[in-house]
């Protein structure tokens, strides 16, 4: 191990995709700053892999979310513009559930309150619009046009060049053991020396409980699972088909069409067994029930896709109680910024919270209204 010791003005612990775009954001204002991931971005060992995430607008989950949202679409596609780099397909959204579904009618609400365009299908019409599709008696389809999925791995690759191009330092595969408290900074000990910031942001996703245990956050990491089952092109295929998702009584579900020919990609929102990071196989199959029930909805909902699996992946959700996030100080350093556990749903908005993350560490406080995601739910001011 090398011993060596580096100051920076800020200090980025996990560079995946919240960790990147803070990267790039506070790069780009000048500052100093140093990237480190235990991995190299991007990679299939965290929660960003897997080709496609999608990006809604009009928010089921609440409309705390929009603002968001807005702003992150906004980012991607100045992302595209900065690097050339193509990160978002306007596929447009269908959201589908029981007609009285709450998370449904809070779409609609927040669609009222911003002025989104969000269009109510019966089953037949959507059944019209996309003849693969079939709603069952008594579900409705939500479309939101303007909304769509984004490449996922190619959109850390964007962010990773902007930050690089702006003079970050980006150290990978570099696992950081420990972070010790400063009044002036912070010093993190990695595997490949020491290094100090004055000051830092934590976007470790499933790694953050074990690098700030005296919060003792009630996380849970989850392995979960996606596959891509053979589907009919001319059907289901991009540009033919919408990103998805479907509520059922037994739990959340969503998918994709088939990206080059990938196939029609279909996971589960609520799926899963807890597990270690550290421990987690990542082998699809390995687990007794990883297809679990994504046939049976194939079989429901796209009758004219099968059920023969082209492939599948692992990847982790690190969950929250309440399933929002947490994007807040350090209840004892200020000067320590906690971005994580996202809860399986915040790929979408990692432009915005890395612009979010760089605001409040450089200027003092965000430009959007984060308070809904503070720390205090859950972890009270620590007593020593």
């Amino acid at each position: 191990m090398t011993t060596e010791m580096k100051s920076y003005e800020v200090i980025v612990l996990g560079a995946g995709s919240m960790g990147m775009a803070a990267g790039a954001f506070l790069a780009k204002r000048g500052a100093k700053v140093l990237l480190l991931d235990a991995f190299d971005p991007p990679h299939t060992f965290g929660s960003h892999h897997g080709d496609t995430r999608m990006i809604r607008h009009a928010y089921g989950e609440g409309g705390k979310y929009v603002p968001l949202a807005l702003r992150a679409q906004a980012l991607w596609e100045e992302l595209e513009r900065e690097t050339g780099r193509r990160v978002f397909e306007k596929a447009g959204v269908l959201g589908i559930g029981l007609s009285r579904s709450p998370f449904l009618e809070e779409m609609v609400r927040s669609a009222r309150q911003y002025r989104l365009h969000l269009d109510m299908l019966s089953p037949d019409e959507a059944g019209k619009r996309w003849p693969g599709l079939r709603l069952p008696e008594g579900y409705v389809g939500l479309f939101e046009p303007d909304a769509g999925y984004l490449y996922c791995e190619e959109a850390i690759r964007a962010y990773r060049l902007l930050a690089e191009r702006h003079g970050a330092r980006l150290m990978t595969n570099t696992r950081a053991l420990s972070v010790e408290y400063h009044a002036d900074g912070v010093t993190v000990c990695t595997e490949r020396g020491t290094f100090h910031g004055d000051r830092l942001i934590v976007t470790a996703g499933a790694w953050i409980g074990s690098l700030l245990p005296e919060l003792a956050l009630p996380l849970r990491v989850v392995r979960t699972t996606v596959v891509w089952y053979e589907a009919d092109e001319a059907l289901y295929g991009a540009g033919r088909f919408p990103a998805f998702f479907m509520e059922t009584p037994e739990e959340m579900f969503y998918g994709f069409p088939s990206v080059r020919g990938a196939g029609l990609k279909i996971g589960s929102h609520d799926a899963g067994e807890p597990v270690s990071p550290d421990r987690i196989n990542r082998r699809f199959g390995a687990g007794p029930n990883d297809e679990g029930g994504l046939a049976a909805v194939v079989e429901r909902f796209f009758p004219y896709a099968t059920r023969r699996v082209k492939k599948g992946s692992v990847c982790m959700y690190t969950k929250t109680p309440d399933e929002d996030f947490i994007i807040d100080r350090h209840p004892e350093h200020g000067h320590v910024l906690i971005v994580s556990a996202c809860s399986g749903h915040g790929f979408k908005f990692a432009g915005a919270i890395g612009e979010i993350a760089a605001q409040w560490t450089l200027e003092g406080k965000p430009a959007l209204d984060v308070s809904a995601f503070r720390l205090s739910r859950f972890v009270k001011p620590l007593n020593r």
